[in-house]
């Protein structure tokens, strides 16, 4: 793995020495391994969720303090349980606001339907990489960081 991270790849491939490439089929015999950042974030707004998930959260909007303001790095609809959308929800409900707190204006296309929340709220993702474009790559919900202020959240890496 440490190779792999050195050589800037996506992580590494693990086999059973046995096993064989199987063309077209997922094998539970081989499992890729990717390496994972993590980012503390502020959440900037909310999207309804769809579904199961259509009375509670689908997604987080997230943002990291830049130069001008509050930066949109993408969203995070993964990594909750029922448990965590249910502490979530009423906390975001009590910081609502009618304008986007982001510094730019996010693409309308990831903030249909979105509630607007002041950004007080720090939470933890995990993610593969940074995109071109300033976003988060497959990002997880890890949990709020009740132990970080709003003023300390920093890009990491």
């Amino acid at each position: 793995m440490a190779e792999s991270r050195r050589r800037g790849l996506e992580g590494v491939l693990a086999k059973r020495l046995v096993s064989v490439y199987e063309p077209g089929r997922r094998s539970k015999n081989w499992i890729k391994v990717k390496h994972q950042l993590m980012q503390e974030v502020l959440i900037g707004g909310w999207q309804p969720g769809k579904g199961r998930r259509a009375d509670t959260i689908g997604a987080l909007l997230l943002g990291i303090p830049g130069p001008r303001g509050l930066d949109y790095v993408g969203k995070v609809g993964t990594g909750f349980n029922r448990e965590i959308l249910e502490d979530l929800l009423p906390r975001l409900r009590t910081l609502e606001r009618e304008t986007s707190p982001f510094a730019e204006d996010p693409p309308a296309r990831e903030t249909k339907d979105a509630h607007w929340v002041t950004p007080e709220l720090v939470g933890e993702v995990a993610f593969t990489e940074w995109t071109r474009d300033g976003r988060l790559r497959h990002p997880t919900w890890r949990g709020l960081r009740l132990d970080t202020s709003p003023a300390e959240v920093v890009r990491e890496s």
